[in-house]
């Protein structure tokens, strides 16, 4: 457990001491709010963005100085930064454009899609292509066909947290609990290589949090969340649990799935809603919670979801 340990301080370490420094730098990079988002969120205008660059710098830094340099860590450090790197892209179009839009979907598909399929193929070349149901026995071969479940799994994940990181804090703390739940689960099943990656990715977010904490002082960004997103879903490829994750990322699914009914809902019915307003964390927010308690209780749900997916690993 010393590698991960290392990895988790090290990387909370470095946000902290970089923050200030970081955060003030970043004030050329304001963010611009949805002009449909709730009516409270438009205080948020000319916050500092891009802060994902000091959280996946660090978590990147802490992983490669404690953590074993292998393949299965590469990917993941790989994922992180080439999908942090696209974030990255579309934060600052959107900021030197002087709006809330940087890439266009399609525009953005074009340099994630053959990202993901790349990394899907590799993947299923030295771990195979077999996906495990949770808490079962059971397994589904997809032979060619998993780097094309890569590329959605990927893509999807990368999509969810970026859907969450809609809140002070919501992002950063939701991807801590899932990433420290990884860095237990690789752990314990004798990877010191991906649990230090899983843990320099929980400890850049906890630092990261000393900052992004309601009221933030930084956003992290499309840089931040798509790092995060792509962590995620390739710490899961390259344990094989890919499944699990979505266990464990309840979260983030609930988040997406929240958007994906709202959209098919209001198409089918002509106009009609299921939730005031998607993502999820805006229902609650129109629905009298305040920012903080939506942020709190997310949390907690997180923590649960952790440890349902540490429990049904433990039964594979």
């Amino acid at each position: 457990m010393d590698e991960p340990l290392r990895a988790a301080l090290l990387s909370a370490v470095l946000v902290l001491v970089a923050g200030p420094w970081a955060v003030a730098r970043l004030r050329r990079f304001r963010q611009r709010i949805r002009e449909d988002a709730p009516a409270r969120h438009q205080g948020k205008e000319g916050t500092p963005t891009m802060g994902g660059v000091l959280l996946v710098g660090a978590a990147v830094l802490a992983a490669l100085a404690a953590g074993p340099k292998t393949w299965p860590a590469g990917v993941v450090l790989g994922a992180t930064l080439g999908f942090g790197g696209i974030g990255a892209l579309d934060d600052y179009l959107a900021v030197t454009r002087g709006r809330n839009l940087g890439l266009r979907a399609r525009e953005r598909l074009a340099l994630q899609v053959p990202l993901a399929l790349a990394l899907g193929a590799y993947a299923a070349s030295r771990v195979g292509s077999i996906v495990a149901v949770p808490g079962t026995g059971l397994t589904l071969d997809l032979g060619r066909l998993y780097p094309v479940f890569a590329l959605l799994y990927i893509v999807g994940f990368v999509n969810a947290v970026n859907l969450t990181d809609g809140l002070d804090g919501l992002a950063a703390g939701t991807v801590a609990v899932a990433a420290g739940a990884y860095a237990l689960l690789a752990a314990r099943g004798g990877r010191p290589d991906v649990a230090a990656v899983a843990a320099a990715v929980a400890g850049a977010c906890a630092g990261f949090l000393w900052f992004n904490a309601h009221p933030a002082q930084v956003f992290m960004g499309d840089v931040g969340s798509n790092a995060l997103g792509a962590a995620l879903a390739a710490l899961a490829m390259v344990t094989k649990t890919e499944l699990l994750m979505v266990v464990v990322g309840a979260v983030f699914a609930a988040e997406a799935l929240s958007v994906l009914l709202q959209v098919a809902y209001f198409q089918t019915t002509g106009g009609k809603r299921i939730f005031r307003m998607s993502p999820l964390h805006h229902h609650f927010e129109l629905a009298g919670w305040a920012e903080t308690q939506v942020v709190v209780r997310f949390w907690l749900v997180g923590l649960a979801a952790a440890a349902v997916g540490l429990v049904l690993a433990g039964r594979v």
